[in-house]
């Protein structure tokens, strides 16, 4: 039988441990730890099926980012709610049995907030991030305020057999908002967990009246309160077929590329 620990191991002063789906379960949330289901790598070479629950993930995160089955929508968790932003701009709550292949959550335990009170472009918001968190190599992020010229996008659902995610990219909805009040939320990981997540910052919105978002391109925050949560532990479950790799070994321009040109 297999055990529920898989690898164990550190990138830099993070500590990663892979599951399997019975150890996810098995599970404890303790703060300041991450739980993520599926690799970048799997995901990106059309690993959309995914094992993983949300129910699962929500019992160990309120708070987080990802897609769901079949890539039929970019993932928004808020709260302990979870969310997708449909190819078509639709919003549409998610029941807790709704599969996953890539997702990343975490109790959000902000220990570091601070006010944007000026217009602020997203180059600019992603490097005050950066220099309130030097030391951190994970950091929840999540912002709540006033946001303008938005871009966004998200992509159609697939069908079997699936297409890697560079072709499924070329045929992705993006849309624009002149503005809209809501939650930009996302994670930043180091450029060594590429392959496992997205190196840098992946930022997800969602509009407080649940009729705007999706995987965010371009932004700016009009004004906002900026809390950040500092992470330490990254617990990654992998389906069957799916090893951790090699972190830091993806191409990132390649990631850079699928994200949006971040």
């Amino acid at each position: 039988m297999a055990r529920d620990i898989i690898d164990d191991r550190m990138i830099g002063a993070l500590h990663l441990r892979a599951l399997t789906l019975s150890g996810l379960t098995h599970d404890e949330a303790t703060a300041h730890m991450a739980v993520q289901s599926g690799t970048l790598d799997a995901l990106m070479a059309g690993g959309y099926e995914g094992d993983t629950s949300l129910g699962a993930l929500l019992r160990l995160g309120t708070t987080g980012i990802g897609t769901v089955q079949h890539l039929d929508g970019e993932l928004i968790v808020l709260d302990g709610a979870a969310w997708a932003a449909r190819h078509d701009g639709s919003i549409d709550a998610l029941e807790p049995a709704t599969l996953t292949p890539f997702a990343v959550v975490t109790h959000f335990d902000p220990s570091i907030e601070f006010e944007v009170a000026e217009p602020t472009t997203l180059a600019d918001l992603r490097m005050a991030i950066d220099a309130a968190t030097p030391d951190a190599p994970v950091v929840a992020i999540r912002v709540d305020g006033a946001f303008r010229d938005l871009e966004l996008r998200s992509v159609a659902p697939q069908s079997p057999p699936y297409p890697p995610l560079s072709e499924v990219v070329e045929h992705q909805t993006r849309w624009s908002c002149a503005r809209a009040t809501g939650t930009l939320v996302g994670f930043r990981f180091p450029d060594a967990s590429a392959g496992v997540e997205v190196p840098g910052h992946h930022l997800h919105f969602l509009s407080d009246d649940r009729t705007v978002g999706g995987h965010v391109m371009s932004l700016s925050v009009e004004r906002g309160r900026v809390r950040l949560d500092p992470e330490r532990e990254l617990h990654v479950e992998l389906p069957p077929g799916v090893s951790l790799g090699v972190p830091g070994a993806a191409d990132r321009d390649e990631i850079e590329r699928l994200e949006g040109g971040r």
